[in-house]
């Protein structure tokens, strides 16, 4: 009796486990395992040097502070592999015709979105393709949802830069979930009237959330959503996640990703796209900080993924790649020989981009007259922790870093000493203030309207004001990483894989090949 009790409880909870209690469940004998929930991460501008500064940046929080003691989840993963990002036009890719190689699986020109090189014939999205076969879609990233990444898996036009067109293309997609930044406000139809494009989407019905208490009202069965972030900067992008400052009521990209999977999770599957759209920002300013920093907050996201992974891993696939490198960034720079202080970044309270907001304040508020770099050498130490030391404060400090020194300065000889080296190590030396002088000059003919010399090209491809590249360009050196461009380059990048397929995304291959991976795992057709 006991014994039929016994095998009574066993039969019920595996049927428990194997049914009612969840989705999945173990393949017929000799049916090939189908993956039908796919979550596809896409750091733009990550690659293998800007992952591994984020590992160094976890460790440097522990002690010991060894990398193999905080790895990334991303780098966790069991298949890892390495794509070669070249489109059509060069071995170095912009980030539509690279979105557009992962999204279609073909090649295409710099430029052009989910379109063959003609710029006239469309190419099916493993979006689309997901959506053609019942499955829901949801779109993520962290810069405004008509950006190239997001908007190659929605929309096909010959030029990234057709934001009014793409906006439409949004919204007829009929995709369950956008998040992220803002659409592009108007729409100017040619021959027509030039209508919201928000409200363009809600006329083709979705529903339009804007910040985190309305997002997080949606529940399952709200229908389409768009979810865009309250606070968005100039491009409509949310901010890096370094200028979040700890404030809850911002959005993060894996807060959008949450409530991706409660909203779309159901039993025939779903297709989610997440990017870290600001790393390739930073990269392109070379402001390690907030890279790092933005790859965490990805990182987070992925984790989450991999959460679901585990409760579902016959039937999840796990994929994490980048759609190029930025900046040519290298563990390693000349002035710290084979050392690297990448603690020194934690000084960093601010993006380049929040400096040049706080610098613009700053302007808008002086008297009229020929401004000084003294003026704003204290806003440069509260977004940097940058400071200039005179020679006798230099030489109080170097004294305290020896025993005897600290021991004069502070009860704590150990902590006086440590304290000092801190000082030190933040202080800017004559060449370091050399550099910013000469940034700050070509900063203020910018602002009166001079092309500012050299720097009118780092402009041009960083976007950022001239003494903000300087300060970032030092924050990195004095951290031990360097920079060979500003702009995008043809390293190959990190492609890292979980759960049902994972194991083709192991060896070396183009970048248009993780579309048909991906379809291989799911078994979809187009």
């Amino acid at each position: 009796m006991k014994q039929a009790r016994k095998l009574f409880l066993m039969m019920a909870f595996w049927a428990a486990f194997w049914g009612v209690g969840c989705h999945w469940a173990a393949p017929a004998r000799g049916e090939e395992a189908r993956a039908k929930y796919v979550f596809l991460f896409i750091g733009d501008g990550m690659g293998l040097a800007q992952r591994r500064a984020a590992e160094l940046y976890l460790a440097a929080q522990s002690s010991p502070g060894l990398p193999e003691d905080r790895r990334l989840v991303m780098n966790t993963l069991p298949a890892q592999g390495l794509a070669d990002p070249g489109d059509l036009t060069s071995v170095i890719p912009d980030s539509a015709s690279a979105a557009t190689a992962i999204a279609c699986g073909r090649k295409t020109r710099s430029g052009v979105l989910a379109m063959d090189a003609d710029g006239e014939t469309p190419c099916e999205t493993i979006a689309e393709t997901a959506r053609k076969n019942r499955w829901k879609v949801g779109i993520l990233s962290t810069v405004s949802l008509d950006h190239a990444t997001p908007a190659a898996f929605h929309a096909h036009v010959p030029s990234r830069g057709q934001l009014q067109e793409i906006s439409l293309q949004l919204a007829n997609s009929g995709f369950d979930y956008f998040a992220g930044g803002r659409l592009s406000i108007t729409l100017a139809r040619e021959g027509g009237p030039s209508p919201d494009a928000v409200e363009m989407a809600r006329a083709r019905g979705y529903k339009v959330v804007t910040g985190r208490d309305e997002l997080q009202a949606l529940k399952p069965g709200s229908g389409k959503v768009i979810a865009m972030s309250r606070d968005v900067d100039e491009s409509g992008a949310m901010p890096f996640s370094l200028d979040r400052q700890g404030d809850p009521s911002r959005l993060t990209i894996a807060d959008l990703l949450v409530k991706a999977v409660e909203l779309l999770d159901n039993p025939r599957g779903f297709f989610i796209m997440v990017e870290g759209g600001k790393i390739d920002w930073a990269c392109h300013a070379h402001d390690a900080a907030a890279a790092i920093h933005d790859i965490l907050a990805l990182d987070h996201a992925v984790a989450r993924a991999v959460d679901f992974h585990g409760k579902r891993p016959l039937e999840t696939l796990v994929v994490v790649t980048a759609d190029h490198e930025t900046g040519g960034m290298s563990i390693g720079f000349a002035g710290t020989k084979h050392s690297i202080f990448i603690e020194k970044l934690r000084h960093q309270k601010m993006s380049a981009q929040e400096f040049e907001r706080r610098l613009a304040e700053y302007r808008r508020a002086r008297p009229a007259g020929d401004p000084r770099l003294e003026e704003v050498l204290p806003l440069i130490h509260e977004g940097f922790g940058l400071h200039v030391l005179t020679a006798e404060e230099k030489a109080r400090l170097e004294a305290a870093t020896t025993e005897v020194g600290a021991t004069n300065v502070l009860d704590d000889p150990e902590r006086s000493a440590a304290e000092a080296r801190v000082k030190l190590g933040m202080a800017l030396t004559d060449s370091e203030i050399d550099t910013l002088r000469k940034a700050w000059s070509q900063s203020v003919a910018r602002e009166k309207g001079s092309p500012g010399g050299d720097h009118a090209r780092v402009r041009h491809e960083a976007r950022r004001d001239p003494l903000a590249i300087a300060l970032t360009t030092i924050m990195s050196n004095k951290a031990g990483l360097g920079w060979t461009t500003f702009d995008h380059t043809g390293i190959p990048v990190p492609a890292s894989a979980l759960g049902v397929g994972a194991e083709l995304f192991n060896g070396y291959y183009g970048l248009a090949e993780i579309h048909g991976k991906i379809m291989k795992s799911t078994g979809l057709e187009r």
